[in-house]
């Protein structure tokens, strides 16, 4: 019998799994089940990925320089503080890698994100699950789950799957009341959907204890390339490059991410539809019975009666040919998350929940 064993944690992680994308038998889906931007990447940025095409051969820059500036000019953020990832996901491993392991504690809110879970238990470390307060974060709850093995404690701000968020002063109560060897990580990944906020980067400027990490798969629709960023103190910062692979980002990832966060025209127009869209599919949703919570994503969590009508709508609009997204696994089974689409996809959707409430 083999004596190779897979390292501590490793196996108690359940594989992830991505919102739905096809259906047996239809060719043509309303996928909204994934949180994606319906209306795509900058059309700035389809064509700086292009243009690398006849350069495919070359190795892409291992310190992301130009990209790093880019943000730092967008958000008015020093570039030396921010690191670049496949995805803000990558981020949040090197941040357990490299600050977590066996014997330490890596808090996370009950209805947080599984990638917390995960790389904690990749990286040796004991995820403790703390308790949310009608699925918006608790900070007395965190503060009281803090133990002297606790290295890091994730919170979505906003949160997904909830759709919630808390104020920034309820965030630096959190912030001052973690020990001094302890991390605190807001995942913005929806932080420019919720309207003048800016995911915890003043908080970061301020404090030694504070990462924020953000991602170019939701606003900016570069899910396909994975491009992620994260913004902490120079030394966090150091350690984290450490860990990096110096060549973690591609050519091309790195010239759309480059060339999308700055068209600020095309993300102003995704957002203002986002937020005229969210407001009219939350309404109308209501009105036939299915209510959700004030949203700060570019998606709804639609409460349904009970984990057997959740999946009955769920299949009837699988029938239709709408893909939403069930989240059991984030022990939330009556409720079903719905990313806001175009208008006509929004209709449709709203056409055919009426039909199955009917």
């Amino acid at each position: 019998m083999t004596q190779i064993a897979a390292q501590p944690g490793i196996m108690e992680i359940a594989l992830y799994k991505g919102g739905k994308s096809h259906v047996d038998g239809l060719h043509e889906v309303i996928k909204l089940s994934s949180n994606e931007n319906p209306f795509g990447p900058s059309p700035k940025a389809i064509a700086a990925y292009q243009a690398v095409g006849p350069d495919l051969h070359r190795y892409p820059s291992t310190d992301h320089a130009d990209l790093r500036a880019a943000i730092g000019a967008r958000y008015d953020l020093d570039p030396e503080q921010i690191i670049c990832g496949v995805g803000s996901d990558e981020i949040i491993t090197f941040l357990c890698q490299a600050f977590a392991g066996p014997g330490d504690e890596v808090l996370h809110t009950e209805h947080g994100f599984s990638m917390y879970k995960i790389s904690a238990l990749a990286a040796g470390a004991t995820p403790v699950e703390v308790k949310e307060r009608d699925r918006v974060t608790d900070v007395d709850a965190l503060l009281a789950g803090v133990t002297d093995k606790t290295r890091l404690v994730f919170i979505a701000n906003p949160n997904n799957p909830t759709t919630t968020m808390i104020g920034g002063n309820e965030v630096a109560r959190l912030a001052d009341g973690l020990p001094d060897n302890c991390l605190l990580v807001l995942d913005g990944a929806y932080a420019e959907f919720a309207e003048g906020y800016d995911g915890g980067a003043a908080l970061v400027q301020s404090r030694e204890n504070v990462v924020m990490t953000r991602t170019f798969s939701k606003l900016h629709g570069l899910g396909g390339l994975r491009v992620g960023w994260g913004y902490a103190p120079e030394a966090i910062i150091d350690v984290l490059n450490r860990v990096r692979g110096p060549f973690n980002l591609s050519n091309g990832a790195l010239a759309a991410a480059e060339a999308a966060i700055q068209d600020t025209e095309f993300s102003e127009k995704c957002l203002a539809e986002n937020a005229r869209l969210r407001a009219w599919l939350a309404s109308e949703l209501a009105a036939i019975g299915l209510p959700s919570d004030t949203s700060q994503t570019n998606f709804l969590l639609v409460r349904m009666a009970d984990h057997a009508e959740a999946l009955a709508a769920d299949e009837f609009l699988q029938s239709k040919g709408i893909l939403i997204r069930r989240v059991e696994s984030y022990k939330l089974p009556n409720f079903l998350r719905i990313t806001v689409g175009t208008q006509s996809e929004c209709e449709k959707l709203v056409a055919a929940l009426k039909e199955f409430k009917s």
